[in-house]
């Protein structure tokens, strides 16, 4: 990385003072590939990017629900993803946030930017001097958009890749763009990172509820199958929460079906056992739990000395003899 940023800085100050003004040395050499897209059954918008650059999430995607997505790359100017946020959120659409990012934009040449808005119109800009092979295609609700490629077929695979998949769910839909890409050729690089931002249509009580799906692989051999993997442990951790939620609405055979959805998915995962343990010993079920408890001590004896602590704050609400027989397991 670091001769990376001292060769681009020596030909930065070699270039005449005119050129020094549209390449910053502080813009992010995000050369990669993109999409921004909005499912029309949900409203979900999403933003998705692999590159061979560390962490290209904290540089290219930028989303905020019930208003739009941005995904700004080649020399990036990371101001656009919150300035482009905020133009959309002031009543915009999508090209006319673009065209007043761009306006301001000396630099405008070597960007290449795309937003979608809560609408699902979609505005894309490739300059003229992003590197080889670059370009973008929209579709339906949808842009994809691609830089430093190994050949010129790359956005066209992504695109039909998304089309392709309609039936999935938007985070599974656009990581399936991200492969064809790859699979076209990807960046001539190589690859190194990839990120996974999905959020909700419509604003609700916060941000903190609003962000869907928020995944990132700052640096990996590979960074896609990475991220397939923490997709669907999310997915398993959404069941989980379910599960959560139905033993709040004392809807125990909902629970069970929650909780073993994700231990099916992930079954070596101690920690979505154990808490579906808990649960069913917090709800008379405690030979159930015993069954499920004890393989768990077993293999990690720490999850006994968890046990132990969950009485006195409310965790576990089993009797004192109960808390023996559970303790007593070998």
């Amino acid at each position: 990385m670091l001769h990376k940023l001292l060769l681009f800085a020596l030909a930065w100050l070699a270039l005449p003072a005119a050129a020094q003004s549209v390449y910053s040395a502080t813009d992010p050499l995000a050369h990669t590939f993109s999409i921004v897209a909005r499912d029309a059954k949900t409203g979900e918008m999403a933003v998705a990017v692999q590159s061979h650059w560390f962490s290209v999430g904290t540089s290219v995607s930028w989303a905020e629900a019930g208003v739009g997505v941005v995904a700004t790359q080649s020399f990036t100017n990371k101001s656009f993803g919150l300035r482009g946020l905020a133009l959309l959120k002031s009543g915009k659409s999508a090209q006319q946030a673009l065209d007043e990012l761009l306006a301001a934009d000396d630099a405008r040449d070597v960007r290449q930017v795309a937003i979608l808005d809560n609408q699902g119109r979609v505005a894309t800009h490739t300059g003229k001097k992003c590197v080889d092979m670059a370009g973008h295609q929209q579709g339906p609700q949808f842009s994809v958009q691609a830089n430093m490629m190994l050949n010129n077929t790359v956005w066209g695979a992504m695109a039909r890749a998304y089309e392709a998949g309609a039936a999935l769910p938007l985070a599974e839909r656009v990581l399936g763009a991200l492969d064809a890409a790859q699979a076209a050729g990807g960046d001539v690089r190589g690859r190194q990172s990839v990120a996974l931002l999905v959020v909700r249509g419509t604003a609700t009580e916060g941000p903190w509820a609003d962000r869907l799906v928020d995944l990132r692989v700052d640096d990996a051999a590979q960074p896609l199958p990475e991220l397939r993997r923490l997709l669907k442990l999310h997915r398993a951790y959404d069941h989980m929460n379910a599960g959560d939620l139905a033993v709040e609405k004392n809807d125990m055979p909902k629970a069970i079906q929650e909780y073993q959805a994700a231990e099916k998915m992930f079954p070596q995962n101690l920690e979505m056992k154990y808490w579906h343990a808990i649960t069913l010993a917090n709800k008379q079920q405690v030979p159930a739990a015993l069954a499920l408890l004890k393989p768990i001590f077993q293999q990690e004896p720490n999850w006994r000395v968890l046990t132990e602590r969950l009485p006195k704050v409310g965790l576990l609400t089993v009797s004192d003899a109960e808390l023996k027989q559970i303790l007593a397991l070998k």
